[in-house]
């Protein structure tokens, strides 16, 4: 067994008992259906060949067979439906559930170049699609495996060589269809990187559709929605044309073993190897033994469909997480925040040019240091390194004397607080989105966070205050109050080690002030880096980095910046 086809089988594996009665259930029930004919060709054959004064009854009971028999194949097939979807249903749970731990688990560099769009599409449709080969596929193969073996030892049993001459037609059918399911794997596999293409474009409009009215763009992206969705419909093209040329090829040759079992049938009744009741059931049974195969058409495209979402499915699950815990990789307690870069290098590729290049700071606990500089020098870069966004690609970042590679990463990550320029909110209240900087606070801490953040004027004005939806990414708010709640989010945190990644400088002058303020506040205590194009805003800091190509260029304070007349003079006095 590959490594595939354990992993699919794996996801059976909670839920084997179950399965094994499904399969029970269909299998009894085409064990069943196999038996309806032979009662026609007893009655045929056996009883209207009697004395028909005592037919009656005999019919009567075969008929009462016959009922009793059908109610047992529906409890049956209605047992291994519902059973079989909800246990497809219930694996198509878990690899979504996998699928999105495993989402979290990738690092910012894998998302720096996937559409979100594509992604939705991937633990969406793609999994919907899965289940159904879940469910149907086993269950099917038990189904017509009883079916097709017990039609074909009844046959012989009936006329061995007319079911020679029916059977030579099966191998040639068979391969017939194996032919056009290569083909329709191919063409399920475009239309699912069609069909994510299709939802990578509506989740970029629509996230964007702000921008996209304020330029008066609306026909632009209509057309580009367009061109994704007539490629779509271009790849459903060729799915729906190679399973017509699958499904009418199988028809016709169902349709020519018709013939031969009537023909040939015929001939050897002329000849009296062959009686008319046996003919009858046997065309009763030609059906069982072709709609295997028959729905090897049907099968196959479900079973193609589903594949090429496994496929897709392992492709994401097999990407290894670029920023990972170490085996000893330890937990941090009482965390003081000395923050220190020994040598530090790092380019986001291989083959792409350094960002940073032996850059070496040392950061006290509870320093108050601003990073300035032209854009694409490396400030984001550096305050990105420090909870493992990135991991360095050469140096080492320590915390309290700890490589943070060694460090495990929830770990890490709780000690630092990181309020950006771009605020995301998430759909829900303004309760919810404070609390998403500790799940478990209760209202009051929520509350007393949100006025240390200097939000809580403005919130107990909303219509439900605390309580109040602020709709997808808070479009119900300003940029100001989305900042002050995202820095009541960290003042809940309580971390020891703060980021403001130009937290301010999207606001208007009245606003800056206002979150200027709370700024400083959750900052006293803490270590601090701030990233700023604005030196007004950091003139009060401990200390300034200035940063240039590759490293650091000179630091200092405001005052002993200006005196030696470098880069941040140069910057200061353009400002």
């Amino acid at each position: 067994m590959n490594t595939k086809t354990h992993k699919f089988v794996s996801y059976y594996r909670p839920y084997l008992g179950q399965f094994i009665t499904v399969l029970v259930a269909a299998g009894l029930a085409a064990g069943i259906s196999l038996v309806f004919p032979l009662l026609i060709r007893y009655i045929t054959q056996t009883v209207l060949e009697e004395e028909l004064s005592t037919a009656l009854p005999l019919i009567w009971r075969t008929a009462a067979l016959m009922l009793v028999l059908a109610a047992f194949e529906a409890v049956a097939k209605s047992y291994f439906d519902y059973r079989g979807h909800v246990i497809g249903a219930m694996m198509e749970r878990d690899m979504r559930n996998e699928l999105f731990a495993h989402y979290q688990r990738l690092s910012h560099r894998f998302f720096d170049g996937q559409r979100t769009g594509q992604l939705m599409s991937r633990i969406t449709y793609d999994l919907l699609m899965l289940a159904e080969l879940f469910h149907h596929g086993p269950e099917d193969i038990a189904v017509y495996a009883v079916r097709f073996v017990g039609a074909f030892v009844i046959l012989i049993g009936i006329d061995a060589p007319l079911t020679l001459a029916v059977f030579a037609l099966l191998p040639v059918m068979t391969l017939f269809t194996a032919y056009y399911t290569k083909k329709m794997r191919v063409a399920m596999r475009r239309s699912f990187e069609r069909i994510a293409d299709v939802n990578a474009q509506v989740e970029d409009t629509v996230s964007g559709i702000r921008t996209v009215k304020s330029f008066a763009n609306e026909p632009v992206e209509t057309q580009r929605f367009h061109v994704e969705n007539e490629r779509f419909f271009e790849s459903r093209k060729t799915i729906y044309r190679v399973e017509s040329i699958c499904y009418q090829g199988v028809e016709a040759f169902v349709r020519l073993i018709t013939i031969i079992a009537v023909v040939y049938g015929g001939i050897r009744i002329v000849g009296a190897a062959l009686e008319l009741p046996d003919l009858i059931a046997y065309l009763l049974y030609i059906g069982f033994l072709v709609e295997p195969v028959q729905k090897l058409v049907h099968i196959t495209g479900q079973y193609q469909e589903g594949l090429a979402g496994f496929d897709r499915f392992l492709e994401i699950l097999e990407l290894a997480p670029d920023i990972d815990d170490a085996p000893d990789a330890i937990e941090l307690d009482n965390v003081r925040g000395h923050v220190r870069f020994a040598h530090v290098g790092f380019r986001y590729g291989d083959d792409s040019v350094p960002i940073l290049q032996d850059v070496s700071l040392d950061v006290p606990a509870g320093e108050y240091i601003a990073l300035v500089g032209a854009s694409g020098v490396g400030k984001t870069t550096i305050c990105s390194l420090i909870p493992r966004f990135y991991d360095v690609t050469e140096g080492q970042i320590l915390l309290d004397g700890v490589d943070i590679r060694h460090v495990r990463l929830d770990s890490l990550r709780r000690q630092i607080g990181i309020v950006q320029q771009e605020v995301y909110m998430f759909a829900g209240t303004v309760l919810e989105n404070i609390r998403y900087g500790r799940p478990k606070a209760t209202r009051d801490e929520i509350m007393a966070a949100a006025i240390k953040a200097d939000a809580h004027a403005f919130i107990m004005r909303l219509p439900q205050q605390y309580d109040t939806d602020i709709g997808q990414r808070g479009v119900m708010l300003s940029s100001g109050q989305k900042q002050r709640l995202s820095i009541a989010r960290v003042f809940l945190k309580d971390p020891a080690v703060l980021i403001f990644d130009e937290a301010t400088s999207a606001l208007d002058y009245e606003s800056e002030k206002v979150i200027q303020g709370a700024l400083e506040e959750i900052a006293k205590g803490r270590t601090t880096f701030v990233i700023a194009h604005r030196l007004s805003t950091i003139r009060n800091a401990q200390r300034i980095v200035v940063m240039a190509e590759g490293g650091i260029a000179e630091q200092g304070t405001h005052e002993e910046l200006l005196a030696t007349n470098g880069s941040y003079a140069y910057l200061y006095n353009m400002q």
